[in-house]
């Protein structure tokens, strides 16, 4: 087994691609003799080579003594078969995403190396017990799902599929740590925590695009700027790859039986098909190149009206269109005092003056403005509702603990709150209600709540307040008993906030503009 100390044993590196290379990087970095096979003839020396590179240039840059470059490229090797992995203390694969090849590798490698030999896996979204069901120890796989680049995202994600050893995923996520990654653990799920979490942030953005509420520049921009999100979610799967992307949501989808939460976008699907697949091929959702002016967001030109305008409504889930009464919907801010960019839609009936003086209203608090057309649930609102319902569907299903879901998407994907976290300050019953509302219009499935968001929404009008502590199955039975001896105590107040609630269903919270 290999230690967490430097050249204690060799590690293997199966997969000469980018995250193979980045986990070689790593790995010697951290003063293990690492070697790097592939089976496409000439990749890993390549591999080798561009890591010596990196190593160099960090060298120049004074991030790490050129003493120490050297050392490391003198640890790191390719070799050209299987059997040079035989004395390998951990051999981590990083080859294509395709379940049989993964499970005949690692049945090569049973044969081939020692029975204290750790096998890990980076897939990023199979089974993991199916990968490791054909061996006759599956107790000795595990999954050690890196994100790119290896060398900098701090996470990594430790899975145990149902045969794994717990004392030897231990061991993966203490050498991960001593690498000076983050681990979280969860179970051998669909997309695991990050994969199947964030599967909503592409999929709203690429429903509200088919339902034209934006064009994609637009999108992105609400949702980095409003939203509080690093990047866009069309600008981002431009930068993994679309078909990366397609291939994980339409292993996600496939999974977990077809499931509509996860169905696959026409767009995307589209664009792989035409080959634009992001960045690497020079054009996905955005052209790239060097005489390539990006597209921009359409920001409102500057208001001079005077006024405040009408009251702006945030928005539960629901079109503007459906109250009847004209007004405005504005979506989810992470921040709204602090986010530079505003987004808004007006209903149908909405005067146009009024439309005008929340605009300039708006651009008088220092914001850029975006109006988007009247869909459902706009844009960050329908994306945050449905992020946080899969955090709260992978606790309720127990995939992993509240710490770790949180962390796995902060870190993992550079989420601006956790999931859960964000659930807990805009309450969940709130959540619930966008949901409730989304499912209401589209009645697919999709929007559908999990059945603990149900409970922890129940919890939150009983209480009259947001839950605002951590949700973990401790927390949420003991809350539950709260509320129950709450609801016993209180049984006429709680009929008569139901009624109010049934009185007043179409007006919800506003925030004055």
């Amino acid at each position: 087994m290999v230690g967490n100390d430097a050249n204690e044993s060799l590690v293997g590196v199966i997969g000469a691609g980018t995250m193979g290379a980045g986990i070689a990087q790593l790995a010697v970095q951290a003063g293990h003799p690492v070697a790097v096979f592939d089976a496409v003839e000439g990749a890993a020396a390549r591999a080798v080579a561009g890591v010596g590179r990196r190593l160099d240039s960090l060298a120049a840059k004074g991030r790490i003594a050129a003493e120490e470059a050297q050392a490391a490229k003198d640890r790191l090797g390719a070799v050209e078969t299987l059997d040079a992995l035989k004395d390998a203390g951990l051999v981590v694969e990083a080859v294509i995403e395709d379940l049989g090849v993964k499970q005949k590798l690692f049945a090569d490698l049973e044969d081939i190396v020692g029975p204290d030999c750790l096998l890990a896996t980076n897939t990023s979204s199979l089974s993991i017990s199916a990968i490791a069901g054909g061996l006759r120890a599956p107790e000795r796989l595990v999954g050690m799902h890196f994100f790119n680049p290896a060398p900098l995202m701090p996470l990594v994600e430790i899975i145990d599929g149902l045969a794994t050893d717990p004392g030897l995923s231990a061991a993966v996520a203490d050498l991960a740590q001593a690498w000076g990654k983050t681990t979280v653990h969860c179970r051998s799920t669909p997309g695991f925590i990050v994969n199947r979490v964030a599967r909503p942030f592409y999929a709203e953005a690429l429903r509200a695009y088919e339902e034209q509420a934006a064009d994609f520049a637009t999108i992105d921009a609400v949702v980095r700027e409003s939203g509080g999100f690093k990047m866009g979610p069309f600008e981002l799967m431009d930068m993994i790859g679309l078909d990366v992307n397609l291939a994980v949501s339409t292993s996600v989808w496939e999974a977990t039986g077809y499931d509509p939460r996860y169905t696959p976008a026409w767009t995307q699907k589209e664009h792989v098909a035409a080959k634009r697949l992001g960045r690497k091929s020079g054009r996905g959702f955005y052209e790239y190149g060097e005489d390539v002016e990006k597209a921009a967001p359409r920001y409102e030109g500057r208001r001079d009206v005077r006024g405040s305008g009408r009251t702006l409504f945030r928005s539960h889930g629901k079109t503007a269109t459906s109250y009847g009464d004209g007004r405005i919907l504005l979506d989810l801010a992470i921040d709204p005092d602090g986010t530079p960019t505003a987004a808004l839609a007006p209903a149908a009936d909405t005067p146009n003056v009024d439309l005008e003086a929340a605009i300039a209203y708006l651009q008088g608090q220092g914001k850029k403005v975006v109006v988007l057309e009247d869909v459902p649930g706009l844009v960050v609102t329908r994306t945050v509702a449905r992020l946080v319902n899969e955090a709260v569907d992978a606790l309720y299903r127990g995939d992993a603990d509240e710490e770790d879901i949180d962390t796995a998407m902060k870190l993992g994907v550079n989420y601006p709150k956790g999931p859960l976290e964000w659930g807990a300050d805009l309450g969940f019953a709130y959540i619930c209600e966008v949901l409730d509302n989304l499912e209401d219009t589209y009645r697919d499935g999709r929007y559908r709540a999990s059945p603990l968001l149900r409970q922890l929404a129940h919890a939150d009008r009983l209480m009259d307040s947001p839950l605002n502590d951590a949700v973990g199955r401790a927390f949420v039975d003991g809350i539950l008993r709260d509320a129950s001896d709450l609801g016993h105590n209180h049984h006429d107040r709680d009929d008569r906030d139901h009624n109010d609630h049934d009185q007043h269903h179409d007006d919800p919270d506003k925030d004055p503009a």
